[in-house]
Parts: C-alpha cells; sequence; structure tokens
C-alpha cells in the first residue's frame, strides 16, 4: 500500500542521507504579556510563526537567498529521479527546472484565486517530464495526485528548516483536555497538518494532528484564499457554527495583526496575539492602538493562553 503524505513524512525523518535545514532559532522580542479570561468554547490556530518556527516566519515559495533555492531544487531533482527526463539545455539541472517552477507558480498565483498549490505546481512539472517518458514508483508514493503532494513537502523542507515553538504541543493537548474545540485557520499548504504533527512529535512524541477535526482543518491552498481574505475567516465561521460555536466563543491565536488578529476581530472572533519571535511578529505601534488590530490578549509564550481560556 502506498505512503499516505503523514508516513512519508516520517519516514523521511529517518533519512541519515538527507541534510536538512535547521529550525531557526528563536528571537523572542521585549514584550509583556496582557492576558485575560475570555470565556471561549474554541481556540483556532495559526500554524507557521505561532505553532511552527520557519524562517521569515512564514511558509515561502520561492526563497530570496538564490543559493538556498538552487540546492533545494536540485535536491528534488535528484531525490525523485527528473534529470533523466529534463531538457539537456547548458547550464546547471535547477537552472532549467527553476524555469519549469517559476512558470507553473506564476500561472497558479494568476488562477489560483489568492493562494498557489505547491502540488499543482509540482503536478505541472512532473506532466511536462511525463512527456519524456518520465516515471515515479506509484508503488511507493502513489498515483500522480499524492506523489506530487509528497514532491512539494520534499521541495519546502528543503527549502525551510521548521521546528516546534517551545509549549506548543503541551498547550495544545492542555486545551483538549479542559473540553475546548480546536482547529486550524492558517496559510498553508497540502503538507502542512503532516509537517505541524511531524514538529510538535520533536516534543510530544505522541502527539496525533486528529486533535484538530477534519472539518475545522481551514488550510489556505486548499480553500483557494488566503489571509486576510473575507471567504476564508467565513469559512472558519461556517464550520465552527455548524458545530454550534459562534465566533464570539472562539478565540484565534496567530502572529499577525494584518493577516490574523485584524480580520478575525472583523469576524466577530476573540484575539490572542503571540509575540513570541521577532521573525514572525507582524505588529506596529500604531496598529495596536487601532481598535481594529488591538487583540484582546497578547502571549508572550504559548502556554498562557490556558490562563486565558481556563
Amino acid at each position: 500500500m502506498p505512503l499516505s503524505l503523514e508516513q512519508y513524512v516520517e519516514r523521511l525523518d529517518d533519512r541519515t542521507d538527507l541534510p536538512w535545514p535547521a529550525a531557526p532559532r528563536i528571537d523572542a522580542p521585549k514584550a509583556k504579556p496582557h492576558l485575560t479570561r475570555l470565556p471561549v468554547k474554541a481556540v483556532m490556530w495559526t500554524v507557521y510563526g505561532t505553532l511552527v518556527a520557519v524562517p521569515q516566519g512564514e511558509l515561502l515559495h520561492e526563497h530570496p537567498t538564490d543559493f538556498v533555492m538552487e540546492n533545494a531544487l536540485e535536491k528534488t531533482i535528484k531525490e525523485f529521479k527528473m534529470w533523466n527526463s529534463m531538457s539537456r539545455k547548458p547550464g546547471k539541472p535547477s537552472e532549467y527546472m527553476r524555469e519549469l517552477y517559476t512558470r507553473a507558480l506564476s500561472t497558479l498565483r494568476i488562477t489560483g484565486g489568492g493562494e498557489a498549490a505547491s502540488e499543482r505546481v509540482w503536478d505541472d512539472i512532473v506532466k511536462k517530464l511525463q512527456q519524456k517518458e518520465y516515471t515515479f514508483d506509484a508503488v511507493t508514493y502513489g498515483p500522480l495526485p499524492e506523489y506530487v503532494k509528497k514532491i512539494a513537502y520534499f521541495f519546502h523542507a528543503s527549502l525551510q528548516g521548521a521546528g516546534p515553538y517551545p509549549g506548543a504541543a503541551a498547550t495544545i493537548r492542555a486545551a483538549a483536555d479542559a473540553g475546548k474545540t480546536q482547529g486550524l485557520l492558517a496559510d498553508g499548504q497540502c503538507f502542512t497538518v503532516g509537517q505541524l504533527q511531524h514538529c510538535l512529535r520533536k516534543d510530544d512524541p505522541g502527539f496525533d494532528a486528529a486533535i484538530f477535526p477534519v472539518s475545522l482543518r481551514l488550510i489556505s491552498a486548499e480553500r483557494k484564499a488566503k489571509k486576510p481574505a473575507d471567504a476564508f475567516f467565513k469559512a472558519a465561521v461556517q464550520a465552527l457554527g455548524e458545530r454550534g460555536i459562534g465566533p464570539g466563543e472562539a478565540v484565534h491565536v496567530g502572529s499577525s495583526l494584518a493577516r490574523d488578529i485584524g480580520p478575525a476581530k472583523k469576524h466577530g472572533f476573540r484575539t490572542a496575539l503571540f509575540a513570541g519571535d521577532k521573525n514572525s511578529l507582524a505588529a506596529t505601534g500604531d496598529q495596536l492602538k487601532d481598535p481594529a488590530f488591538r487583540p484582546d490578549v497578547l502571549l508572550t509564550e504559548l502556554p498562557q493562553l490556558l490562563e486565558v481560556i481556563g
């Protein structure tokens, strides 16, 4: 039976022949927590920059450093044995692959409704390679729609190191033990839930993403909308409403006032700004003074949320 995406993510971690970029060092800003009790039934989490630390504080399609981008592409070409079906143009294989990647990504950004799904980028590339007799191991990886998801994860994991924020797994578990419904309202990709589970298992080996009901996993690439789009937050309101939870009974936790806190407040959510890492924190003094962006609580460490939600 082919590997699921989650199984593939875990299996890669056992490989000793693949050097991965390190998770970024967490650089705590000078901030004081502001905590007040919020009588909520649910917590809706942002993933990158709030539960999972990545360089630049958010998931990237393209790295600003050419060397890092080229290395990730070269590594992907080698891992999935693509070179024999690629054009023999002069130059590095990564240069030709980057042309294919940039073209596919640009097209999807125009037609993707605000967010480009990474697996669709690789679907476009693989189909072009198949015109030159490219084949892959469907027994291990599954059919093409599943195969390209695994390529997408491998490429992104090669592009950006990722790791858990301190206390993330323990906070989620404690919130569940307190009877709180939890979901994801996050910019991300098809592999985001698997990557989140993998990162949190570094601190809690038994952590299972099943703690987030499938109906409450709102991921931007799958919804074809990216924060701060109204449609994205309206979908979260609807998903919670189907469980009998109003937006005022849920707190949205994120690290950006413009992408997370502001739009969540607009749609009636209670809000918690995670100000635990300079890499992901996106907040200005003027925004904090603006009632449209001012969060209900400010967290400098994730476990502080437990004091807020009881």
